[in-house]
């Protein structure tokens, strides 16, 4: 890299060596508009897909603000990761940095790890990188002090708030001083995020590191249609076909993780599996087979494959489509990185799932182009199977035309819409009217167009629908969740409650039906996802 440019960024002799050593041989676009900003002291907002550098562009200026490093016991820079993996990246990034830095100390703090060992590392620290739970808990305990917080960086801010770390966030920043400079990088934007940005920033700069959606539409997608009995052949076939070296699956469910793992184990395929339910010990021996070649192949839900070093992903396998539509941009962000180009596939068993190609449509702007696969021919059995799995609960076959235009983007109940339902979560709980529909598709089974209007309050959501959907949405959901929330449904207008309709037993009577309520969420904000 041209050294009198990196003179010119005022960066320190042991900055420029540390940098000269990692052989990097120019600045990515991100870095180039992030770096000077930093330097300068002020606040920043990164819009920038994974892979595009983001951690250098921050890690860099928060190296170089350190003052004194081992004088003060107390912390100057605080980075938190939505996950322990990208924890631990994102700090063997900054030691790469610091390494020419005598005393300068980084320490990382993440659930699973003994809690004492953490408590002898954070003495002395000057950049503590850690998961918002396991910051709070430090901070309860007194061990980690964040009254000389020079630097907060908040990093992939949107998966934190996805994960329900929005509250930790806002506890951890009011522990931070207010005259502290403040950095936030998320690959999305939604409304919360920019509430974060407005309350807790102070006139920010927005950056976008790859101007917007350059990355996004530097991947080819496609979708492919295939039996239900053959999806998971299908995504040997893919992998074969494509030449693939190193490639990740995305299932909604950890038991779906589990079955597709050893079903393709059985097929002779070097793959292992990631999920929410393995022990950190478990999880780092899959991760390190994966970076040495040993397994080519990881299949993963969406929560557990956040952090993963996804460098040299040649292909990604949507073999579930995913039940909130802005993990797709996450998912498929993990390839086509640095400006090299990737490949996604998404695969349709059944008419039924082409709902969900629409979904991609109107979030990404972008129609996915259909992919044939050799090899994967319909036997009779399958088209058998198709018909009797893609049926409603009255036996009649879903509709796979195009959804009727109407509010909502394109959501009307088509008969009568004259029942209201309520679930008490609302903006209050970041909820958003796409996470509303998409948790009721998913208990109920109906039709998207069966889903009338929605208005959200702040601790409330309305939401309109004809009262015999309604009813059965209400049973359906009396264990639901929306963005992990545990919630109550019941009936404003238009439709008796669950506990007044009568429902018959095995045996032939009748009992009224159970009813759960009470919303939960763990502690620390954890959520109760896959």
């Amino acid at each position: 890299m041209d050294k009198q440019a990196l003179e010119s960024l005022n960066l320190s002799p042991e900055m420029i060596r540390a940098i000269e050593d990692t052989g990097y041989e120019q600045f990515t676009p991100i870095q180039e508009k992030v770096i000077p900003l930093m330097m300068e002291g002020k606040d920043v907002i990164g819009q920038s897909s994974t892979g595009t550098g983001k951690t250098a562009a921050f890690g860099i200026p928060a190296i170089e603000m350190i003052r004194e490093p081992g004088e003060q016991a107390d912390p100057q820079v605080l980075v938190l990761c939505p996950t322990r993996e990208l924890a631990m990246q994102v700090s063997e990034e900054l030691r790469k940095f610091s390494k020419y830095k005598e005393g300068l100390r980084v320490v990382t703090v993440y659930g699973g790890q003994n809690i004492d060992t953490q408590i002898r590392a954070l003495k002395q620290s000057a950049v503590v990188v850690g998961t918002p739970g396991r910051v709070i808990d430090h901070l309860r305990r007194r061990t980690l002090k964040l009254k000389s917080i020079r630097l907060a960086i908040l990093d992939e801010a949107d998966e934190m708030l996805d994960m329900g770390f929005i509250e930790d966030i806002r506890q951890i920043l009011y522990s931070c001083p207010d005259e502290r400079q403040t950095a936030l990088f998320s690959a999305t934007m939604p409304p919360p995020i920019l509430r974060l940005t407005q309350r807790y920033l102070k006139n920010p700069e927005l950056v976008k590191g790859d101007e917007g959606d350059t990355a996004f539409h530097l991947i080819d997608q496609y979708y492919v249609e295939v039996p239900k009995s053959k999806k998971a052949q299908s995504v040997r076939l893919l992998f074969e076909q494509q030449g693939a070296s190193r490639g990740l699956i995305f299932c909604n469910t950890k038991r779906m993780v589990d079955v597709l793992t050893r079903e393709l184990q059985d097929m002779g395929m070097r793959v292992e599996c990631l999920h929410g339910d393995m022990a950190q010990g478990a999880r780092t021996k899959v991760m390190a087979a994966f970076k040495d070649g040993s397994v080519n192949l990881l299949v993963a839900t969406d929560v557990a494959a956040r952090g993963i070093d996804a460098s040299g992903l040649d292909i990604i396998i949507n073999y579930d489509i995913p039940q909130d539509m802005e993990y797709y941009v996450h998912r498929i962000g993990r390839t086509g990185r640095a400006g090299h180009t990737g490949v996604a596939f998404t695969l349709v068993a059944g008419s039924g799932e082409f709902f969900g190609l629409a979904d991609i449509a109107d979030t990404t702007g972008i129609q996915l182009k259909p992919y044939y696969l050799n090899g994967l021919e319909e036997t009779p059995e399958d088209k058998f199977y198709a018909r009797n799995t893609n049926r409603n609960e009255n036996g009649a076959r879903r509709d796979s035309r195009p959804r009727p235009s109407g509010k909502n983007g394109g959501r009307r109940a088509e008969n009568g819409g004259n029942a209201v339902l309520s679930f008490d979560v609302g903006s209050n709980h970041d909820v958003t009217e796409r996470q509303i529909v998409n948790s009721i598709l998913k208990y109920s089974r109906i039709k998207k167009d069966e889903i009338g209007e929605i208005t959200i309050k702040e601790n409330e959501s309305l939401v309109q629908m004809a009262p015999d959907v309604a009813r059965h949405v209400m049973r359906a959901m009396q264990n639901g969740t929306v963005n992990d929330f545990l919630v109550v449904v019941k009936a404003v207008s238009g439709v008796k409650s669950p506990r007044e309709v009568k429902e018959v037993n095995a045996k032939g009577e009748e009992r009224p039906s159970s009813h759960r309520g009470g919303r939960s969420r763990n502690h620390r904000g954890g959520r109760n996802r896959h």
